[in-house]
C-alpha cells in the first residue's frame, strides 16, 4: 500500500515534523506500507519551514532597520525570500492605505544583487495596499510621486521609470507566492481588491473609487496587462507580475517542487491534516489543496486533526473521505500523540 502524507502544521508541529510523526505511527500498524512525506505550507504561515524541509536547508534570519524579520532560504535553483513586519499596519477602514511594500523591495534588492536564477517572494505576511509600488521604489524605480508612502500617495502620478528595476532583475525569474484566498483576486474594478476590502470595512464609496482610479493610473504607467492576472490584487503581487513574474500559492509551490503530479496518481491513499477541521475553513488552504488534487487524480484522501467540528456529510463536500480527531487542545499535542493517533487511524485503512 502506498501512502502519501502531506499535512499542514498540527498543533506546535510544522508540516514536516507532523508528517514524520504520522508516518512513524502508520508504519507501526502497516510495516510494509510504502510511505512518502511531503512537507507543504501556506504562504506566510508554514511555507518557509516546509520549503526548507523539502530542500534540506535552513533559512538565514536577519532584521532590517524597521525591525521586520527577513528570512532568506537558499535552494539549488534560487532563493525563497520572506519578510514579516515587526508591527503589521492597522487597517484604515478596511484598507492599510498608509502601509508600504518597500521593506520587501529592499530585501529583494539585496537578494537580486547576487544574481540568483530565481527568487520566490513569499508575500503571505505583507499587508499593504500599494500594488507593490514600494517594492518597485526600493528596487530603483523613479516617479513624480512617492512610491513608498502607501496607496493614496500615488494619486496624480504622471510618469514612472522602471528601467533601473529591469536592469537589476535581469534574467532572474520572479515568483510571487500569495495566500490561497487571494490567488484569484483582481487588482482593479468592482471585483478588485479595493472594492473587496473597502466594502468589508464599510468604506466611503467615493474614497474607494478614488483609490481604485489611483491604482489604475499606476498600473497603466507600469504594465497594464499584468493588472488583469488572477492574484494581481494580492498584497504586492502586481509589482512582481509587472516585471514578468508569475503568481502562485504556497501549497502549489511545494507540490511543484516535489513533483506531486507524478507521485499523486501512484498513491493508494492521501493523508492530510491540520490543527482544526471545521466547515468554515475546511481544514485550511493546505487541506483544501490536497483534497482538490486528490479528487483530480481520483485518489481517496483522509484528514487528521487535533480537533474536528464537521459532519461526515459536510466533509465529503470538500472531497475528504473521513476526518479523525485527536480530541486534544492544539497546544497539548505531542509528537508521541501524533504517532499513536496515526497508528490507530491506520488500522481502518489496511488494504488486503
Amino acid at each position: 500500500m502506498r501512502i502519501l502524507i502531506a499535512t499542514d502544521a498540527i498543533g506546535p508541529y510544522a508540516s514536516a515534523e507532523a508528517g514524520t510523526a504520522i508516518a512513524r505511527g502508520w508504519r507501526t500498524t502497516a510495516p510494509d506500507a510504502d510511505l512518502a512525506v511531503l512537507p507543504i505550507g501556506e504562504a506566510g504561515a508554514g511555507l518557509c519551514d516546509a520549503y526548507a524541509a523539502l530542500h534540506g536547508t535552513q533559512a538565514e534570519l536577519t532584521t532590517d532597520e524597521t525591525g521586520s524579520l527577513i528570512r532568506v532560504l537558499p535552494t539549488d535553483d534560487g532563493v525563497l525570500l520572506s519578510v514579516a513586519a515587526a508591527n503589521p499596519p492597522e487597517l484604515d477602514l478596511g484598507l492599510p492605505l498608509q502601509a508600504t511594500s518597500a521593506p520587501v523591495g529592499a530585501a529583494l534588492a539585496e537578494v537580486l544583487a547576487t544574481r540568483p536564477q530565481r527568487v520566490l517572494v513569499d508575500l503571505g505576511e505583507l499587508h499593504c495596499h500599494d500594488a507593490g509600488a514600494g517594492i518597485l521604489g526600493a528596487l530603483g524605480a523613479r516617479s513624480d510621486r512617492p512610491l513608498d508612502e502607501g496607496a493614496e500617495a500615488l494619486a496624480g502620478m504622471t510618469w514612472l521609470d522602471l528601467a533601473p528595476v529591469r536592469e537589476l532583475v535581469g534574467t532572474t525569474e520572479l515568483i510571487a507566492v500569495v495566500r490561497s484566498e487571494l490567488a484569484g483576486q483582481h487588482l482593479l474594478g468592482l471585483r478588485g481588491i479595493t472594492s473587496l476590502r473597502g466594502r468589508a470595512g464599510d468604506m466611503d464609496p467615493q474614497r474607494m473609487i478614488a483609490i481604485d482610479e489611483t491604482l489604475e493610473r499606476f498600473a497603466n504607467l507600469c504594465a497594464p496587462e499584468a493588472a488583469l492576472l488572477p492574484g494581481a490584487g494580492a498584497d504586492g503581487a502586481y509589482a512582481l507580475a509587472a516585471l514578468g513574474g508569475r503568481i502562485c500559492t504556497g501549497p502549489q509551490l511545494c507540490a511543484d517542487a516535489a513533483d506531486l503530479s507524478r507521485t499523486l496518481p501512484l498513491a493508494d491513499l492521501v493523508v492530510t491534516g491540520a490543527t482544526g477541521f471545521d466547515f468554515g475553513s475546511a481544514g485550511g488552504p493546505v487541506v483544501r489543496y490536497l483534497a482538490d488534487r486528490a479528487e483530480q487524480a481520483t485518489r481517496p484522501v483522509i484528514a487528521l486533526a487535533a480537533q474536528v467540528w464537521i459532519s461526515a456529510r459536510e466533509m465529503r463536500q470538500f472531497g475528504i473521505e473521513s476526518a479523525y480527531a485527536m480530541e486534544r487542545e492544539p497546544d497539548a499535542v505531542t509528537d508521541a500523540d501524533l504517532t499513536e493517533f496515526a497508528a490507530r487511524v491506520a488500522r481502518s485503512w489496511r488494504f488486503p
